[in-house]
């Protein structure tokens, strides 16, 4: 007896707005988590005394989520997504409920690491399963709305973190997380009927491990090396170089060898996927620094509260929202995609001009035109990438195109996160012992009231030292974009070269054989739907 194949899915429009629904939800749960932190992250450290190690917050995550997005995108490739989607959901969901009862700074920090585990499947998985189910042709019409998404988390995220912190407890920012994981995996579980696969080669579990040590030594280099109690000339710090260069080395030598690589090398020589993913890189150097420690800055040196500098954020979200939507269906209309990641770049750096003159008398309404500006700019460039990547790519290979695309732009967030977060850390480190013990407070006592500082603490201090921590943190965190330009630079020549290809008109699991679509998806489902009727019937008779 023969085995006979699945029935190929009927990609119906209906069907393709469910599925879309599910991963809407899960991006937003993602997203979310990405920045509803930032406005909380003062009260945080302040209560879990870890003032001087705030970087790790976001660092552990984004570390995890690095580290884990080859594997989803390779996975989903080889073993389908939908249970690869579903497990990120839950577990995402479950370290949520860890983080809101960590009663301690590393417990935390441990924990956000555990989210972004669960954080990277859900970004990578919804971007893989959009060019599963829609034609690149068409497909900026439903990324606009995900990076869309993204840009409504810069806003609502930090909104969240603030009122959460002013009228509840930091806790709640996690809280929050419970019923909207609970959500969208009731929606993924009976929306996202995608075909499960076997994997027919072995899977690459040496690749995955010099990747994530690699990784791992990567983030840890440029944090010891960015830190004054080590500092490049360090030996701990070039053990960690030395870690990554072995890593490395090993993670090549592994993937010229394996039958089915995490990341195939061949990638690398295509040079539309190349560009784009520098492209990417670039942009997370410069993007993800820039938006972590600006809510920061506002409750601290602007003196506004945790939940008016979430509201704050609210113009860069609509700068974001609009072009994001606006560039997605331009290219759906018009095939061409080209010009919108170099006026992206030309915007974003525009920004991060003006952001380096912010002081701590800059009026509220001027960081506020900064802040859509730069969202303006980010909306043009963020989800189009991505684009980019997989119509340059064959359909089997989508989702390892998609996560490796994501891995570097996250490499590069995770790098700027550390390396500029530690330059921030550590500026405002110095200039807050000094305000401290210039108030007459003795070195042990000053360094206990850095580590400590909160923004209800920042509002018992003396109106002198007031004045002096707020300058501190003014004067800590601008000359940081002067840093973080040369890479937005970089993007905007990247841009210059990036090539417009013909965008294909056939969705991945159509060119896998894996679905059917359009007028005949319909008339299938139809027929389907008539003899689920008629059954009904016959079995009431």
């Amino acid at each position: 007896m023969t085995k006979t194949s699945p029935a190929p899915l009927l990609l119906t429009n209906r069907r393709i707005w469910i599925i879309f629904s599910a991963l809407i939800a899960a991006m937003l749960l993602a997203s979310l988590d990405q920045t509803i932190v930032s406005t909380a992250m003062p009260t945080i450290v302040g209560e879990l005394g870890g003032v001087e190690h705030q970087v790790w917050i976001t660092t552990a995550y984004l570390l995890a989520t690095t580290i884990v997005m080859p594997i989803y995108g390779k996975f989903g490739d080889v073993l389908g997504r939908r249970r690869l989607f579903l497990f990120a959901i839950a577990l995402f969901t479950l370290s949520s409920v860890g983080c809101a009862f960590a009663d301690d700074f590393w417990t935390f920090v441990i924990l956000r690491a555990v989210q972004g585990l669960g954080g990277g499947g859900l970004i990578i998985l919804s971007q893989a399963i959009i060019a599963d189910i829609v034609p690149a042709s068409e497909r900026g019409k439903y990324l606009g709305p995900l990076g869309a998404v993204f840009g409504l988390s810069v806003v609502a995220g930090p909104l969240l973190g603030g009122f959460f912190v002013d009228h509840l407890t930091w806790q709640w920012a996690f809280y929050i997380n419970i019923p909207i994981g609970i959500a969208a995996f009731i929606v993924a579980f009976v929306a996202l009927k995608l075909p499960n696969k076997k994997a027919t080669k072995p899977i690459d579990l040496l690749g995955v491990l010099f990747l994530s040590v690699a990784t791992t030594c990567l983030i840890f280099f440029a944090d010891f090396g960015g830190d004054k109690a080590h500092g490049w000339g360090a030996l701990e710090t070039w053990v960690w170089g030395l870690g990554l260069m072995l890593a490395a080395a090993g993670f090549v030598i592994t993937e010229e060898r394996a039958k089915d690589p995490i990341i195939p090398l061949g990638l690398f020589r295509n040079p539309t996927f190349v560009n784009a993913t520098a492209v990417g890189l670039a942009l997370g150097l410069g993007m993800f620094a820039a938006i972590g420690f600006v809510p920061t800055f506002l409750q601290m040196s602007a003196g506004t509260s945790a939940a008016a500098s979430g509201l704050l954020m609210l113009p860069m979200m609509a700068g974001l929202l609009g072009t994001s939507i606006a560039s997605g269906a331009a290219i759906a209309k018009t095939g061409r995609y080209q010009r919108y990641p170099i006026v992206g770049t030309l915007v974003t750096g525009a920004s991060m001009v003006a952001m380096t003159t912010l002081t701590s008398s800059t009026p509220i309404f001027l960081i506020c035109v900064y802040l859509f500006v730069f969202g303006a700019g980010l909306g043009l460039i963020i989800e189009i990438v991505v684009l980019v990547v997989q119509n340059a790519v064959p359909a089997a290979q989508i989702g390892t195109a998609t996560s490796t695309n994501n891995y570097f732009r996250e490499v590069g967030a995770a790098l700027g996160t550390a390396v500029f977060g530690t330059i921030f850390t550590a500026s405002l480190t110095e200039n807050l012992r000094k305000v401290f013990t210039d108030a007459g407070a003795s070195s042990a006592d000053g360094a206990d009231l850095t580590a400590t500082l909160s923004p209800e603490m920042l509002n018992t201090l003396p109106e002198s030292v007031h004045a002096g921590v707020v300058t501190a943190y003014a004067d800590a965190l601008a000359p940081v974009f002067w840093f973080l330009l040369p890479f937005i630079g970089v993007a905007f020549l990247l841009s210059l070269f990036l090539r417009q290809i013909p965008l294909s008109d056939f969705a991945g699991l159509i060119a896998r054989g894996e679905a059917i679509t359009g007028e005949e998806a319909e008339r299938l489902e139809a027929e389907q739907r008539r003899r689920r009727r008629d059954d009904a019937t016959h079995r009431r008779r």
